[in-house]
């Protein structure tokens, strides 16, 4: 069904005239006229009868009436959720289950006024590309890995150092242990099926591997989180690292959560967007993170040396951009 057929059937419905109705969408009469006879022919059916004092709608006209205003409402919210300075914040989360979703759930609890949109894009490349083309408002990443340097008009602020955990199964060397130190997991091997290359968790894992000198093992089918808390339950020698706001269901009967100390391992998440993008809930979530940024852990704490904790100055991004 034509659309624009649509919206001229309600026009001249609402006004009782072919004359106003084609004022008021900008159309000549017979271009209106043109429209109504086209949907008439594709629904076979006569909509408006023309009267001394205009236009009226028959009665198949009255049956469709409702729906056609149905029809142009829906419209109206889908050029909305797409239409750029009109549409609900576009915020990518990389997870749904990761840290960067709780923090927009958070933020969503405190601004249910602004309509909000959660997308998940994989990798930072990708998301850098949808902020730049404007098909996202925000990402949450961890910059700037090796290689991967922020363009010009993406600006970059710290929202959370996440401490990681190590989780192993009652059989570990570690399993009674209250903490341990990152020193002491060089050679013991830390299963990561869903560490894949060239994302910024990878890079992250590798500097971790790199500096402490786990053996960081990626090999095998990932199942998921559940299925690799199973395999770690049962395993004496297999253990994984979890960031602490990850949720997850434990194995019955056993908590794999190690905490890690001196130092503490942080994952960086900073908040990106693209510095000239005027949307009002950018500013409101920008300030929402910063206002409820969780103290770091005490101690002293680890993170990879091409991790910035610092809001990164950009200048405006080009008009091409």
């Amino acid at each position: 069904m034509d659309l624009k057929a649509v919206r001229a059937f309600v026009a001249i419905a609402d006004s009782g005239q072919f004359q106003r109705a084609a004022a008021d969408l900008g159309l000549t009469q017979q271009a209106v006229s043109k429209r109504i006879a086209a949907l008439e022919k594709d629904l076979g059916v006569r909509l408006l009868v023309r009267t001394p004092r205009g236009a009226e709608p028959t009665i198949d006209g009255q049956a469709l009436l409702p729906h056609a205003r149905a029809l142009l409402r829906a419209e109206e919210r889908a050029t909305a959720a797409v239409r750029p300075g009109s549409r609900a914040l576009r915020v990518d989360v990389v997870g749904r289950r990761a840290a960067p979703g709780g923090l927009v759930q958070d933020f969503h609890r405190a601004h249910p006024e602004i309509p909000l949109d959660v997308v998940t894009l994989f990798d930072v490349d990708t998301a850098v590309t949808a902020l730049r083309d404007g098909a996202v408002d925000a990402t949450f990443r961890a910059v700037t890995m090796p290689g991967h340097p922020l363009p010009d008009g993406i600006a970059a602020l710290p929202v959370l150092d996440e401490p990681m955990h190590l989780c192993v199964g009652p059989g570990h060397a570690f399993a009674r242990a209250p903490w341990v130190t990152p020193e002491q997991l060089a050679g013991h091997r830390v299963w990561m099926p869903g560490n894949a290359p060239g994302t910024e968790w990878h890079a992250y894992y590798e500097a971790l591997a790199a500096e402490f000198g786990p053996a960081v093992d990626t090999i095998g089918p990932n199942f998921g989180l559940e299925a690799l808390l199973d395999t770690i339950a049962g395993s004496p020698a297999l253990a994984t690292f979890l960031s602490e706001r990850t949720p997850h269901v434990w194995p019955v009967g056993h908590d794999l959560r190690l905490p890690l100390r001196d130092p503490t391992p942080v994952y960086p998440h900073s908040l990106l967007w693209r510095a000239d993008n005027p949307h009002p809930g950018l500013t409101a979530l920008r300030e929402h993170l910063t206002a409820t940024r969780p103290r770091p852990p005490e101690g002293d704490l680890w993170r990879p040396s091409w991790a910035n904790p610092a809001p990164r100055e950009c200048r405006a991004a080009s008009p091409t951009a």
